[in-house]
């Protein structure tokens, strides 16, 4: 079996041309980031209540304040109720204000929204009151989109190889990413955001650096603040962020027709070409997973904690506009922790090791958002401190992951390993944004699984091997020893 060695020389060494492929693979992250995020500034919530405007069929001439006065229902704090109002009745003006209205019933004519400026996502297609869940829905049908572009590009980037399907990655986000702007229905949106978190997988199948990918994507949830500040029009919001992606592709195409003038490539873009011997390898991958009882307990383990990191991760970034401060300036703090956080990391990785940095972060942010339940909501700052630290532990943990899942597999089954734990990871993201709906029912239920199972994950950690100065193995072969030296097994079979 071929060595680590005589794969990384087989890729080629990290010289001017693979330096070149990770520079062109960070704009996309910028994109990325105002795709994963941005619909949490289309939909902030604003003042509202039900179109009753049957009434100015028998009053004309009433005020605005005559017709809220007489057609909505007020709440125990006096103000207007915002998803009911009393049915509407055939009497004249003068017998409903001298006996008034009663029955209730919910909204059946829209909404009204007073103090809206601009048109948002929410306005538009009115999520608020029984269709307020739709907003929730619509992150995580974007994370499905995401599970099922990983699948269906991972086919075709072995079939016809990762240029391509970079090329038709970003074709897709751009030509998606602006449609999106043009809908006309709340389930057109969905099925276009669906078709973008499909492309994103595509793209982030081809990213070379992953830290530096990770800061980048950062930045760009630094830069989603700025603009989602300054454009208060989700439409126009929605082409600004989406269209700067063709000029990638545009520039992509023009140099594709020129000849790179490194290692004597034909094209800008041309990825490493790896040996059929080592491709063909691969096909036993899976089974040996599944058959080999250390390869089956290092899996699980490391499905675990992957799944625990993307929901808190996910489960943070997603509540942004809960935590009671300037929406825009938390994001911007969310953005700004992540890129300490990633690169901090690796310092943390080389001085504590992979399995205590690994635990501890998960556990931390799992700290963070169990003591986030019990904090009243009348301490917005509190809160938003502490949210701020769990996204800084959370963003650790995400680096230091792709590093420790990689080491902890053996050449042999690591392209399988690390793809089926960030498999899992992705049902992790769709399921993130369904936890929020149970805050219905108690507020604190989110935050407490969130925190919960990451804390369990984060345990589970140091049930694993410390891979920091281990050198890496290429098979299989002697793993109870390599790896559980005095642990539970004897042997893995």
């Amino acid at each position: 079996m071929s060595g680590i060695g005589e794969n990384l020389k087989a890729a080629g060494e990290f010289g001017p041309f693979q330096r070149r492929l990770v520079l062109f693979s960070l704009p996309p992250c910028l994109s990325l980031a105002f795709h994963q995020f941005c619909q949490l500034f289309m939909v902030v919530d604003v003042p509202h209540y039900c179109n009753t405007d049957w009434i100015r069929a028998v009053g004309p001439n009433l005020t605005e304040e005559e017709q809220l006065n007489l057609t909505l229902p007020r709440d125990a704090d006096g103000e207007y109720e915002q998803c009911s109002m009393y049915s509407p009745v055939d009497w004249d003006l003068d017998s409903i204000m001298a006996y008034g209205l009663n029955a209730t019933e919910k909204c059946s004519n829209g909404w009204v929204y007073p103090t809206a400026q601009q048109p948002s996502l929410l306005t538009e297609f009115d999520l608020v009151c029984d269709r307020k869940n739709l907003n929730d829905i619509s992150q995580s049908v974007y994370m499905l989109g995401m599970f099922l572009g990983a699948m269906i590009f991972g086919l075709l980037s072995d079939r016809f190889g990762r240029r391509p399907v970079l090329l038709i990655s970003i074709l897709l986000e751009g030509l998606f990413g602006v449609a999106i702007a043009l809908v006309p229905h709340f389930y057109v949106y969905l099925a276009f955001r669906c078709v973008v978190g499909a492309s994103v997988s595509g793209i982030m199948m081809t990213l070379l650096a992953v830290l530096l990918s990770h800061c980048c994507f950062a930045a760009g949830q630094m830069i989603l603040a700025g603009l989602s500040y300054g454009i208060p029009n989700w439409r126009l919001l929605q082409i600004v962020g989406s269209a700067p992606i063709f000029i990638l592709f545009l520039f992509i195409c023009v140099c594709e027709s020129f000849n790179s003038p490194c290692c004597g490539s034909p094209a800008l873009l041309v990825w490493f070409h790896v040996p059929w011997d080592m491709v063909k390898m691969l096909s036993e991958e899976v089974n040996i997973v599944f058959t080999h009882s250390c390869s089956l307990h290092l899996v699980l383990l490391c499905s675990v904690f992957r799944f625990v990191n993307s929901l808190v991760y996910y489960g943070l970034s997603l509540n942004v506009t809960n935590f009671g401060l300037d929406i825009y300036l938390t994001q911007l703090a969310f953005g700004a922790v992540e890129i300490p956080g990633r690169v901090g990391c690796i310092f943390m990785l080389q001085w504590f090791g992979r399995k205590k940095s690994q635990g501890g972060f998960l556990l931390l942010s799992g700290l963070v958002c169990l003591i986030l339940t019990v904090i009243p909501e009348g301490q917005p700052v509190v809160i938003t401190v502490l949210a701020t630290i769990g996204k800084f532990t959370a963003s650790a943990s995400f680096s230091s992951a792709y590093v420790y899942t990689a080491e902890l597999f053996p050449t042999i089954i690591r392209q399988s390993g690390v793809s089926l734990c960030s498999m899992v990871a992705r049902v992790a993201g769709i399921i993130a944004p369904l936890i929020l709906l149970l805050e219905q029912y108690h507020q604190a239920i989110p935050m407490a699984i969130y925190g919960g199972t990451t804390v369990l994950g984060g345990l589970l950690c140091f049930l694993l091997p410390e891979t920091r100065g281990v050198e890496l193995a290429d098979g299989t072969e002697g793993d109870h020893k390599r790896w559980w030296p005095t642990g539970p097994t004897s042997s893995c079979n």
